[in-house]
């Protein structure tokens, strides 16, 4: 694609969103009003600036990254507005503020290539281990920063230091997981060799030495810690599937795959004895529909927005995932297969598998390593995520509680992904000089 046809793309997605608003007050007032200009004009500045920002600072990055996001973010956008028309109004302030975040990181990144990452991985550690641990703060200690328990996990921060009407909530954890992912990065970068030549014979399996899985065990300790401390089955899985799959990707060892799984399964059925909230997560999954009334509920409408959806869907602003429990969020998908119907299912499927294709493109062409491997957990990131969550709605997996990236509602989830794709577009520039 050319940066003409990217522009071009842009533009359409934001027209896409600014459509859709319109569609959606059609339908529900039979009135037009101010909100599908305004729309247009924050996502054509958001994603625009993006633009420009790619084409000064990264002009010969990949330019099948940026329109596709845009074009989720639109879908996403659209479903929000049809949802909660208020959580969208907010939903543009963070996407405004998501675009300045991301193109700030790539002029830094500018300045001094990917490679300053590389070289303050324990200072970019340090901090994420922090963001994880502040919501682990108390709810009811006075000061201004504040953990905060929604849903029985505990992932949120809040801001309240009185100067405002409002208050700023934020979850650590979608800043967090990208350094995570930096670090990683850069210690298989450093002990590649080591971690590939370190293997003993166990039946069928090459199996890593003991002192060769200090990294698992790290990352998988650091999950089972977010697990008791945060009571959140999600971060943690999300987390140490992408490490394990970072893992395998450097080394090649099938061992890494096996011991993980194991350690995957063994810290879910800890999850689960330890944590009411995750048992009823499970029971609605296995059993939605005798469990209606309860643990099923959510999971239960989501399959029937996604069944009376048909092809085409029933329209924007015509359906009814207004009775699915957090459909802004947790089953936006739902949302989506319900007034886009299986076209628009499909249509955000193959763009998640868009932006995944070139992500992995981007690793298999990086020459050097610790871009190769960056590049590849990052991109695991966004596809581990995005499988959770679409297979929770479809019942392939439990219900997890992450969101799906750039469609649900939340601000510290679009501002980290976006940085994300920033960092994916630094290094596609940098590979392809």
């Amino acid at each position: 694609m050319t940066r003409k046809a990217e522009g071009f793309t842009i533009l359409l997605a934001s027209a896409l969103a600014a459509f859709g608003v319109t569609l959606v007050n059609f339908a529900n007032s039979g009135t037009l009003d101010a909100q599908s200009a305004l729309t247009f004009l924050v996502f054509a500045i958001a994603f625009g600036a993006l633009f420009v920002a790619t084409q000064t600072w990264a002009p010969r990055a990949s330019s099948l990254l940026i329109a596709p996001v845009a074009a989720l973010t639109a879908i996403g956008f659209l479903e929000i507005y049809r949802l909660d028309p208020a959580r969208a109004g907010l939903q543009r302030w963070w996407l405004l503020i998501a675009a300045a975040v991301a193109g700030s990181v790539l002029y830094l990144l500018h300045l001094g290539s990917t490679e300053i990452l590389r070289r303050y991985r324990y200072t970019i550690l340090l901090v994420s281990v922090i963001l994880l641990l502040l919501p682990n703060l108390p709810s009811d200690w006075g000061f201004p920063l504040r953990g905060l328990e929604v849903n029985g996990s505990r992932l949120w921060v809040v801001f309240d230091a009185g100067l405002t009407p409002f208050s700023l909530q934020f979850q650590p954890a979608e800043l967090a997981k990208l350094g995570l992912v930096i670090f990683v990065a850069a210690y298989l970068a450093d002990h590649q060799h080591a971690l590939r030549q370190a293997h003993r014979q166990v039946g069928p399996f090459r199996l890593p030495e003991p002192r060769q899985l200090l990294p698992l065990l790290i990352t998988w300790g650091l999950s089972v810690f977010i697990l008791i401390s945060q009571r959140d089955l999600g971060a943690s899985l999300l987390l140490f599937a992408s490490f394990v799959l970072l893992l395998y990707a450097a080394t090649g060892g099938g061992g890494y795959l096996v011991s993980g799984g194991l350690m995957t399964l063994l810290a879910g059925f800890a999850g689960y004895y330890a944590f009411d909230h995750v048992q009823r997560r499970v029971a609605g999954w296995l059993q939605p529909f005798e469990n209606f009334e309860d643990a099923g509920y959510q999971i239960s409408q989501g399959l029937f927005a996604l069944g009376s959806g048909s092809l085409s869907g029933a329209g924007p602003g015509l359906g009814r995932p207004d009775l699915i429990p957090n459909a802004a969020t947790d089953f936006i998908f739902a949302a989506v297969g319900e007034e886009l119907g299986f076209a628009g299912t499909v249509a955000v499927l193959a763009l998640y598998g868009l932006i995944m294709a070139v992500g992995l493109g981007i690793a298999f062409r990086s020459r050097d390593t610790f871009r190769k491997l960056l590049a590849a957990g990052l991109t695991f990131v966004l596809g581990v995520q995005t499988f959770l969550i679409i297979g929770g709605v479809l019942r392939l997996v439990p219900l997890t509680g992450i969101t799906l990236p750039f469609m649900s509602y939340g601000g510290s989830a679009l501002v980290g992904n976006l940085v994300l794709v920033a960092i994916l577009l630094r290094i596609s520039h940098e590979e392809a000089k």
